[in-house]
């Protein structure tokens, strides 16, 4: 099914604004802020990393067992925020959507193209759970790096990519006086696109 223009649109933009990210020199850009909530609706936010994007979605990867993942499988809606306060004056991208987990083929593929030791690492970590202490860690880990000693790290079952599926992105950009633009894209129930301007 061909991508709806508006879509395109936002997409292009998106790009356009994460080129100038990496030109400006920001620390990260692939950096965004990732909002959840569980089925209990209280919110919880933290910064996760942008692994891929087209107009399926936005994809990062995480444990689906520590507390986002499990807060996605129970209600599959997200937002993300990227900030990047270098380009122009300031700009802001919002998206809101559903979750879905990526295929197998996807998550192996990332997975076999990250550094050994952040395999290992997935191995290690038992993602939000208590940790009596550093050396409880150190010790998984170790662990980990003699049981694949001389052989690939293969993916484990539960640690893969969620892709947030856009019905919004919003663009914020800044102006003195808090005079900012903002250009808003709409999935509406019917799956149609619009686009509007929103009040700063």
């Amino acid at each position: 099914m061909d991508t709806p223009a508006l879509l395109t649109e936002a997409l292009a933009t998106f790009d356009t604004l994460f080129d100038e990210a990496r030109v400006a020199g920001e620390p990260d850009p692939t950096a965004m802020t990732l909002a959840t909530a569980g089925l209990d609706a209280r919110p919880s936010a933290r910064t996760v990393l942008l692994k891929a994007h087209d107009e399926r979605g936005f994809v990062f990867y995480t444990h689906l067992d520590g507390r986002k993942g499990r807060e996605l499988q129970a209600n599959p809606h997200a937002a993300l925020l990227f900030h990047w306060p270098r380009v122009r004056d300031g700009v802001q991208v919002r998206v809101e959507g559903s979750v879905e987990i990526v295929s197998d083929a996807e998550a192996d593929a990332y997975f076999a193209s990250r550094p050994r030791g952040s395999q290992l690492g997935a191995w290690a970590s038992k993602q939000s759970e208590t940790l009596e202490s550093r050396d409880v860690f150190e010790q998984r880990l170790a662990q980990a790096e003699r049981e694949f000693d001389g052989r690939d790290v293969p993916r484990p079952s539960r640690w893969t990519g969620l892709r947030v599926r856009p019905d919004v992105i919003e663009f914020w950009y800044g102006a003195n006086f808090r005079l900012h633009e903002r250009q808003c894209y709409e999935r509406d129930v019917a799956g149609e696109w619009h686009r509007r301007m929103l009040f700063p």
